[in-house]
């Protein structure tokens, strides 16, 4: 005998909240355009002085002006979580002590020429968490 799956839903959240649960996490995905090409690299972030500073294994001479930051955390067994995804100008980290700190605060994947720190100035922000739709 099996049982029927429960319905899911998913429920907008307050920009207050969904950046909430962006500066409760650590890793996310960031997105952007290279050579008319969608780009997902995974990355690390930290929430320091109101911007979004975002380590990602991705050379800085194809980091765009602007980029999508993605994050969640979803439960697939009992189908519940969250989601935020935040995007804004982005700019490369060149200041050797300011990229110092955050190489010491962010863990990186890869160190070199291809490792590099962004600072996202978020424009948007939209978040949703889901879970089991009331019976």
């Amino acid at each position: 005998m099996s049982t029927v799956p429960a319905a899911l839903r998913m429920v907008e959240v307050s920009g207050a909240e969904a950046l909430w649960l962006l500066e409760g996490s650590s890793h996310g995905r960031l997105v952007y355009v290279q050579r008319d090409q969608t780009v997902i690299r995974p990355a690390r972030h930290v929430w320091e002085h109101g911007r979004l500073v975002v380590r990602t294994p991705a050379p800085a001479a194809a980091m765009p002006s602007t980029a999508t930051y993605h994050v969640d955390e979803i439960r697939a067994v009992p189908g519940t979580g969250w989601t935020v995804t935040a995007s804004g100008p982005a700019e490369v980290i060149t200041d050797p002590h300011e990229a110092a700190h955050y190489r010491r605060t962010l863990t990186g994947w890869t160190h070199g020429p291809h490792d590099t720190l962004l600072r996202l100035h978020l424009k948007t922000v939209a978040g949703f968490r889901l879970g089991r739709a009331e019976a």
